[in-house]
């Protein structure tokens, strides 16, 4: 099982020898999950502990806020994700001014010799640490000649011939290209929340939903709706998702997130529930009265239920091995 160090401090005395892999980690996409294999297999080849760190924040958000991007998984989701990646252990190091100005030599030896008691550190092309990202490649692996570890240089991974970003990644799911994200990440695109009350507006009309909390976890996708795997209490439904300020009625105009439960009658007031985005069926739409509203969810709701057993019946699923409840 995953240990995981939320400060240096956590790290128990005499923690190691180690393999260490440093990043952001925003999504545990396929380029990462890429990253974590060779980690693993190269950590279990010399007899070390495969270890990540990371930050609690993307940087910007302490240096550049107004363009830091937003985070595709809670730190909590990402902690799941590295975990699936038999990982030993995640460092968490709290992106603050002192991390910020901390030289390249010092973070080589406080972080990865002093707590992590690091033989091997597997970087990216584009590696940059310390202040103000004066450290590099070069830099990293003079550093390893000091404290005793030696530095692997790590390709990217590619995906129909593209380098597989966190900001890719964000660009499909900003224009509701669920599927297209899927491929980059290697699991569908998740968010998790709690079931709240809504105004029963779906449970008039013979639809109803469960609303979600919007402080959610992940990174939602563009208003439209969805066919979605809903997961409540480890139990995996069907679900029509619908993003948006529902145009057909006044007064709603919050943004909102509602999965509509297909073939069940579950009550999921106040239980957590975890939605995977499948496929993006249409955008939102203004109806001109209740009948044609309903109409059009009962077609949505037959469509979906018919791509979702298709996904289902095929192993069509991008993410055979994506973490469950």
């Amino acid at each position: 099982m995953m240990q995981l160090f939320n400060g240096l401090g956590a790290v128990p005395p005499g923690f190691g020898p180690s393999a260490v892999t440093v990043g952001k980690f925003d999504g545990v996409h396929l380029g990462h999950r890429g990253v974590l294999t060779q980690l693993t297999s190269l950590a279990a080849d010399r007899g070390l502990l495969p270890v990540v760190a990371t930050f609690d924040r993307h940087p910007f958000a302490l240096l550049r806020p107004d363009d830091c991007p937003e985070a595709l998984v809670s730190n909590a989701q990402r902690a799941d994700l590295l975990a699936e990646s038999d990982v030993a252990a995640t460092l968490v190091l709290e992106f603050n001014r002192e991390l910020s100005e901390l030289p390249p030599i010092a973070f080589a030896e406080r972080i990865l010799h002093d707590a992590l008691d690091a033989r091997l550190v597997l970087v990216g092309t584009d590696f940059r640490f310390g202040h103000r990202g004066e450290g590099r490649i070069d830099s990293m692996r003079e550093h390893g000649r000091i404290f005793g570890f030696e530095v692997v240089l790590l390709e990217d991974v590619l995906v129909d011939g593209r380098r597989v970003s966190s900001t890719n990644i964000r660009q499909h799911l900003s224009a509701g290209e669920v599927r297209e994200a899927a491929k980059l990440l290697g699991r569908y695109p998740r968010v998790r929340s709690t079931v709240v009350h809504g105004d029963a507006i779906g449970r008039e009309i013979g639809f109803p939903t469960a609303n979600l909390d919007p402080a959610m976890e992940g990174f939602l996708p563009a208003d439209g709706v969805y066919a979605a795997w809903a997961w409540i209490d480890g139990v995996r439904h069907g679900a029509a998702v619908s993003i948006g300020n529902n145009p057909t009625f006044d007064g709603i105009p919050a943004r909102r997130t509602e999965a509509h439960l297909i073939d069940t009658s579950l009550d999921a007031y106040g239980k957590t529930i975890e939605l995977d985005f499948v496929e993006y069926l249409r955008p939102m739409v203004k109806f001109d009265g209740v009948p044609t509203l309903v109409a059009a969810l009962a077609a949505d709701t037959e469509r979906i239920r018919a791509l979702l057993a298709e996904e289902a019946g095929l192993g069509s699923d991008p993410a055979p091995d994506a973490p469950r409840p």
